[in-house]
């Protein structure tokens, strides 16, 4: 139901966010439950979502298959990958709205934005759902 026709008929309770598939649905609300059933063998990790262990069993084995063409760099995310590349290309997609800053990465922008609203931290909690966790520790 709604798979071809775009239809989305099954919302969040919590966020209004609309799904074409129940179980899609399902699966989204463990990010309000905080439910992570999905634990890594190798260490205390858990996910929310069976593809976010896929990815992170990764880091474990060293499989880095995304190869950056312009350098040795390779990575075990193709998203990494694409971050990467952005040091090569020198694109900056995510533009400021209050100035003419633009950066390479999303969360480069919102720590930027600290200093249009006065306050120069993350709030952690609405963050961790966008990005790495490594990521985000990095920065605070």
């Amino acid at each position: 139901m709604g798979t071809h026709t775009g239809e989305k008929p099954y919302q969040c309770s919590q966020c209004d966010k609309d799904f074409r598939q129940n179980s899609d649905l399902k699966n989204h609300l463990r990010t309000h439950t905080g439910e992570k059933p999905y634990q890594c063998s190798q260490c205390d990790k858990a996910y929310s979502q069976n593809r976010d262990l896929i990815k992170h069993r990764m880091t474990h084995t060293g499989e880095n298959p995304y190869q950056c063409s312009q350098c040795d760099k390779a990575f075990s995310q193709n998203s990494d990958l694409i971050k990467h590349m952005r040091t090569h290309t020198g694109d900056k997609p995510y533009q400021c709205n209050k100035c003419d800053k633009a950066f390479s990465q999303k969360v480069l922008l919102i720590r930027h934005m600290g200093t249009h609203t006065g306050r120069n931290h993350i709030n952690v909690a609405n963050v961790t759902r966008l990005f790495d966790r490594t990521v985000i520790l990095k920065i605070i």
